[in-house]
């Protein structure tokens, strides 16, 4: 099942406080950036973040779910309706995060 672009647009606008969020879509679902480093994505309209240390101390209770098949475990974020937690989230995150792969030329 595909994510919807509706609930795409209710996560931005959930994390419309940030500055440089942005998302690409890919195969029906969408990632999410943060300043130019993959933070998590929506899948199958669930927001899904990376499991990094600082993440999982924020949410010690929240799934591991997988995004997709044959993919890695995420930690599922339960609580979209809190925009201040959720900007915190992707703040504390942010650190932890790898930087962004550079584009090579074909």
């Amino acid at each position: 099942m595909a994510s919807s672009k509706d609930y795409l647009d209710y996560i931005l606008e959930q994390l419309s406080g940030l500055d440089d969020i942005s998302y690409r879509a890919m195969m029906g679902e969408y990632i999410i950036y943060y300043r130019g480093k993959i933070v998590g994505g929506i899948y199958d309209d669930r927001f899904l973040v990376k499991p990094v240390k600082s993440a999982m101390a924020m949410m010690p209770d929240a799934k591991m779910e997988l995004p997709y098949e044959g993919a890695r475990e995420m930690l599922l974020v339960d609580d979209v309706e809190n925009r201040d937690f959720l900007s915190e989230l992707l703040e504390t995150m942010y650190e932890e995060l790898p930087a962004a792969k550079k584009k090579r030329n074909r």
